[in-house]
């Protein structure tokens, strides 16, 4: 046939004939060289032992699947000094070592489950005429993932999710090269720990403020210099700064229109609905009020912007409904909170102590968890016998051009946002923030400040700022001030340094795009070998 060369698998291979299957495939039969060179001596043989078919998955023809029918022999060695008294023909350039396909097919089962995944590899390749499975797909993929690559020294290190706020993993990658390096099936410090003292070339880590990791770090890889994530640093800020301004009340409603506001009820619809929020308290009077003039609830939901469902569901109360509290479960320890309580009458004080007690009882969830109970119960007593102790609910402060009281989340963001980046609408909320609010003001003044050392990239400041804000009133930035100084290496080197935790954030985003559409399924192992980069090894 004059197209037997086109056939061919390999230079290697001699096609004998091209016959169609009865599954309507097609049959390449072909044979190796007519000697065979022995591995060990280098001798060539033309005595035959023996001969055995390999039948090979090469590429599709018309789209019809092609087997290759190898006739592979086994010759003598005739070398008399020689160990080796048989050995088969090499097909290496071919095919792997039992192999089920030739090595180009390999390959692109390889790369096509590496751009899309098991499942959808496997519905593309039998379009194309390659009869894959996903579960071969994967198996391609563990084997490319376990060629060596080359040496982290600077990684960023975070958790991510494989069930949201049940169970975690951690995920390592490489800041300079911006690749995967590992995926840990868990999020323990013993793990991180024996990770990182099997990769002693680790100069820096890059970590967000979890104690976990930073513990890790340091038994695992002294030498390292720890850097903290900025994103993170600035997040903390922020959220010390909304618990300040949690003191000014959070309101849950929205605010009443004036009958003259609802005389056009298409137009003030929306002005209702952006109406500013006030309490619950407030908000349930009035519509009772309403109800109490007659009003339907629709008319009582035009005017206020509450749905309809809303209004009725509150009309059937007597007093504002408390929120709907989730079941409790054995990961929390609300679950044993009256043997809580009683063992804390009975003077049982200490976290761990409490730990071990309600572990027996079958608690699930971790320490941190439970001292965040006791910690709220301590502040009880302590408030409790200091009678100067006064929490101070002040009124909201308002946007003067439209009387909207400001929520909190928005303070903490203009807070600390340059003046330089705020539009009008915002100066004005900010001013507006400062006048109403003295702590606001100070906390501001520290905001930027924060901000100037961030960007100026000198951590000289960093020490005096610190005492400047453990020295204010502000519980919240003096918490975060301290949290600074305790983690104080690792800040100033995130101060100096470049390297941040973006690239690992970025990595856990398309990380869990692929948990969604296969792989989770299929355990760390797979995740690992789709998430690291692509080293073909056929």
């Amino acid at each position: 046939m004059s197209s037997k060369k086109h056939w061919s698998p390999g230079s290697d291979v001699a096609v004998q004939s091209v016959e169609r299957s009865e599954s309507g495939g097609w049959i390449v039969s072909g044979v190796l060289a007519p000697n065979g060179i022995c591995p060990d001596c280098g001798l060539h043989s033309r005595r035959r032992h023996g001969w055995r078919r390999r039948r090979l998955q090469d590429y599709p023809a018309h789209g019809d699947g092609v087997t290759v029918d190898l006739a592979v022999c086994r010759w003598r060695c005739l070398a008399s000094a020689c160990p080796r008294r048989t050995f088969s023909d090499q097909v290496v350039s071919i095919a792997r070592p039992f192999a089920r396909r030739t090595s180009r097919v390999g390959e692109i089962v390889s790369h096509l489950g590496h751009a899309t995944g098991g499942r959808p590899a496997e519905r593309l390749l039998h379009r194309l005429g390659l009869g894959v499975s996903d579960d071969t797909v994967l198996r391609q993929l563990k084997k490319c993932a376990q060629g060596a690559a080359e040496a982290p020294t600077v990684i960023g290190i975070d958790d991510w999710s494989w069930r949201k706020s049940q169970t975690y993993g951690t995920i390592i990658v490489d800041l300079e090269r911006r690749v995967v390096i590992d995926i840990l099936e868990d999020r323990d410090a013993v793990t991180c720990t024996n990770w990182l003292k099997r990769h002693p070339e680790v100069e820096v880590i890059s970590r967000d403020r979890c104690g976990l990791y930073a513990q890790a770090a340091r038994q695992g890889a002294p030498q390292a210099k720890q850097v903290a994530d900025r994103f993170h640093i600035v997040q903390n800020l922020r959220q010390a700064i909304e618990e300040q301004m949690n003191l000014h009340g959070r309101a849950t409603g929205r605010a009443l229109l004036s009958d003259a506001d609802n005389i056009a009820a298409a137009g003030n619809l929306l002005k209702s609905r952006l109406a500013h929020r006030t309490s619950r308290e407030e908000i349930f009077t009035t519509i009772h009020g309403l109800r109490n003039q007659g009003l339907t609830c629709s008319e009582i939901g035009r005017r206020t912007g509450f749905p309809r469902r809303s209004i009725a569901k509150w009309l059937q109360f007597e007093t504002p409904p408390d929120r709907r509290r989730a079941a409790l479960k054995r990961t929390s320890p609300w679950y044993f909170e009256e043997f809580l309580r009683q063992s804390w009458k009975d003077g049982i004080r200490t976290g761990s102590a409490l730990f071990r007690l309600i572990q027996e009882r079958g608690y699930e969830g971790s320490l941190t968890h439970l001292q965040r109970l006791l910690a709220g119960w301590r502040r009880a007593e302590q408030q409790a016998s200091d009678s100067k102790v006064e929490h101070e609910i002040l009124k909201p402060v308002r946007d003067p051009e439209t009387g909207h009281a400001i929520s909190p989340v928005i303070a903490a963001a203009l807070c600390i946002k340059p003046r330089g980046k705020l539009t009008p609408d915002q100066a004005r909320k900010v001013d507006a923030l400062k006048t109403g609010s003295p702590a606001f003001a100070t906390m501001r003044r520290f905001a930027m400040r924060f901000n100037g050392i961030l960007r100026g990239r000198e951590a000289d400041p960093l020490p005096a700022w610190i005492d400047d804000a453990i020295e204010t009133d502000l519980a919240p930035l003096v918490r975060f001030a301290r949290t600074l100084n305790r983690d104080f290496d690792a800040v100033k080197n995130a101060i100096e340094m470049p390297w941040s935790n973006g690239q690992a954030e970025g990595q856990i985003n398309r990380l869990k795009t692929l948990k969604r559409a296969m792989y989770g399924r299929a355990g760390p192992e797979l995740l690992r070998a789709r998430m690291l980069p692509f080293r073909h090894t056929d």
